[in-house]
């Protein structure tokens, strides 16, 4: 490990059952590499196995963006949620006297932190420096599956969507309507992936805590399809991204096949693991249809997607638009050559690209900003 240089932090951790052993995938950040860390536990919570992967070299470090402008905004720390669930977050301000209109950022699947970080790149950084350059105030925050890693997997057994994002989502948009520089009635949620498919049941879960709905989504690679189909669908495209498919990659698509078959069919066992979650969370998600919730709220949408995008697809944007696109209060886009972090790119798109420093393109900015100030 010396060749990796200092030790930063370790940057996720991800679950999973495998062959019977619970698996934890921890990703630590070195100076000069990212890897993984395989640790396996049997049924009594020995470790059974560590393994290492290989170091992924970083390729560049986060720039800002070219449309954040200096001096246009300034940038504080803030808390949102109760305990034991209080998540650190920043609330970023444009320059001026306001009332300003503003978004929540609500992350997509993992433990992400504020910044939606992967590899070098820091999507909702952008997202918040561009929209407060544009006048849009901004508040992001640590997800809880990140700040209370530690103590999330003992919740397991009853761990669902309302814990992961939902609830922290409508206390984060009931903290904003209560900054002084922020318009109250101008709170928009804005999800990403999960984040984003998640907003229309924000919505709702809000109006019955508040009293009040969101002002209205904006919703960045929302999956229309059950996930279950995305994760078959992910893992089949990744394995024949180089037009062939191994032994080994064969396996993997066997293997996560039979995962999704048990969670299709309900067939998870008490404190049993798949795919990183337990039943209560798969039982929740698949019940959960957010074309059919979104179809039944008459506050302003804006449903963004990227062209590229190899994990919510151009599929699920065609099944939003089938669904929604009679409804007035909907608007769509989708942008070309724009990847599922909606950064550019061309050819196929792979998870390489990840880690190639990069920003939201401007593009999406703009789309945001015209939409927010239109309201």
């Amino acid at each position: 490990m010396s060749q990796l240089g200092a030790f930063g932090a370790i940057t996720s951790v991800r679950l999973a059952t495998e062959s019977g052993y619970r698996v934890t995938y921890v990703t630590c950040d070195f100076a000069s590499a990212v890897i993984d860390a395989k640790v396996v536990f049997d049924a009594e919570g020995r470790v059974t196995g560590l393994w290492f992967g290989l170091p992924q070299p970083k390729t560049g470090e986060y720039k800002e963006p070219p449309y954040s402008v200096a001096g246009s905004f300034t940038e504080v720390s803030s808390e949102i949620g109760k305990e034991p669930w209080v998540l650190p977050g920043t609330l970023t301000i444009p320059a001026g006297e306001g009332p300003f209109p503003a978004v929540v950022l609500v992350h997509g699947s993992g433990p992400n932190d504020r910044d939606e970080s992967i590899g070098p790149n820091k999507p909702f950084r952008d997202l918040a420096h561009g929209l407060a350059s544009k006048g849009i105030a901004v508040l992001r925050y640590e997800k809880r599956t990140k700040q209370y890693a530690g103590v999330l997997p003992g919740e397991m057994d009853t761990f669902t969507l309302k814990e992961e994002v939902v609830d922290d989502a409508v206390e984060a948009v009931a903290y904003l309507r209560q900054v002084e520089k922020v318009d109250p009635d101008r709170v928009f949620v804005l999800g990403h992936s999960l984040g984003a498919s998640s907003a229309p049941r924000i919505a709702e879960t809000a109006l019955q805590a508040t009293g009040e709905y969101p002002a209205g989504l904006i919703m960045m690679a929302p999956n229309a399809r059950p996930v279950t189909d995305l994760i078959l669908k992910q893992y089949r495209y990744l394995a024949e991204l180089d037009g062939q498919v191994s032994e080994e990659e064969a396996a993997q698509l066997d293997e996560v096949g039979e995962s999704v078959s048990k969670i299709r069919e309900g067939s998870i066992g008490p404190g049993e693991m798949v795919l990183g979650a337990g039943k209560a969370y798969w039982d929740d998600l698949l019940a959960y249809d957010p074309v059919a919730v979104a179809k039944n709220l008459s506050l302003p949408m804006l449903i963004l997607q990227g062209e590229r995008d190899y994990q919510v697809t151009m599929e699920d944007f065609a099944l939003w638009q089938a669904e929604l696109g009679g409804m007035a209060n909907v608007a769509f886009k989708s942008l070309p050559g724009l990847n599922h972090l909606f950064m550019f790119g061309e050819g196929k798109s792979s998870p390489e690209e990840y880690g190639v420093p990069g920003n939201i393109h401007e593009t999406v900015i703009a789309a945001i900003t015209e939409w927010v100030k239109a309201k």
